[in-house]
């Protein structure tokens, strides 16, 4: 006999990322998310990773990323199903960091709860959301929509046109590998013959469902739905950008596919930003290769990594490689 179940609602879920809220450590500012598909749901506030919180101050800076990691990442990193495809409910307007990684997770809709738009990141970074969040979110195929809970009415903010596709000129590549076992050795066998894109590139080795070695490549690039080589600016707007990092990319991108990264199987070209670091480890990555441990993005990815290792919280490793 096949399962009968009943579609979980956005009012249902949104209701859980709610009652999620009361989780969160956060002092002032908290927020909570609920990721769902089909039957399968995972609610989660924003917080400290436990390894972050026993080891730092709430207030610490870990270069220069906060500690703690956003309810809507922590939902993507922790869900136990395939992300692609999936919804999620949030009780703030999203940032567009998160509306990178929620992009690459491959969402298709985003529930905000009314009452969001009153609070903190609303009033502080109402200009973020309106102008860089959900212009991130069109681009990539999001459908944006504002749910008020006792009135269970639905406002749509975004709505994409049926048959939508978003551009996507530099994807997550996925190689399998039927006949090889995940090792060290095969990912230094991988990187060898990678042609990158751009400097900062990455590669993380899992295994799919059926138990087969799975690669994933990235390259740092703009939020889906960006070309790389496009006339918008994709620079710096104050705090925000375009862009999305490799680490990030991997990341998401494995949470995606409904793949998990084992916590020493990723290379990256250069050391991961400050916030890649702190989102590593809430997904639990123990170690990261490095082609340079002395080259970043700037300053602050150095000291983050450095910080990280002296606490034996993530761990850079130097390998060399040769193209």
């Amino acid at each position: 006999m096949s399962q009968i179940f009943t579609p979980l609602s956005p009012f249902s879920t949104m209701q859980m990322a709610v009652d999620s809220v009361a989780t969160s450590a956060h002092p002032s500012n908290k927020i909570a998310a609920c990721i769902y598909k089909g039957p399968n749901s995972l609610a989660h506030a924003n917080g400290w990773p436990p390894a972050i919180a026993t080891n730092f101050p709430p207030d610490a800076r870990i270069g220069n990323s906060s500690g703690t990691v956003h309810a809507e990442v922590n939902c993507i990193l922790k869900a136990p199903f395939a992300t692609d495809g999936s919804s999620l409910c949030i009780t703030d307007p999203f940032c567009p960091n998160c509306a990178k990684n929620i992009a690459e997770a491959g969402i298709k809709h985003i529930y905000i709860d009314h009452k969001g738009f009153a609070k903190d990141f609303a009033q502080r970074r109402g200009d973020d959301f309106e102008n860089m969040s959900l212009r991130i979110a069109e681009r990539a195929g999001i459908n944006v929509t504002m749910v008020n809970r006792k009135e269970e009415t639905l406002t749509p903010i975004i709505t994409i046109k049926d048959g939508y596709v978003p551009r996507e000129d530099n994807p997550i590549k996925i190689k399998k590998f039927p006949d090889e076992i995940i090792s060290h050795a095969l990912l230094q066998k991988i990187i060898t013959k990678v042609e990158p894109r751009h400097e900062r590139w990455g590669v993380a080795l899992s295994r799919d469902s059926n138990g087969i070695t799975t690669a994933l490549i990235a390259s740092c690039h703009p939020a889906i739905g960006y070309s790389q080589n496009t006339q918008t600016p994709l620079n710096a707007e104050g705090k925000y950008n375009f862009w999305l990092e490799p680490l990030n990319r991997l990341l998401m991108g494995a949470k995606r596919f409904g793949l998990n990264i084992p916590p020493n199987l990723i290379f990256t070209s250069q050391i991961p930003t400050s916030r890649e670091l702190v989102n590593a480890v809430a997904a639990d990555i123990k170690e990261i290769y490095c082609a340079n441990p002395h080259t970043a993005r700037d300053a602050d990815s150095l000291a983050a990594a450095h910080l990280l290792s002296q606490r034996q919280i993530l761990e850079i490793k130097e390998l060399n490689i040769q193209h």
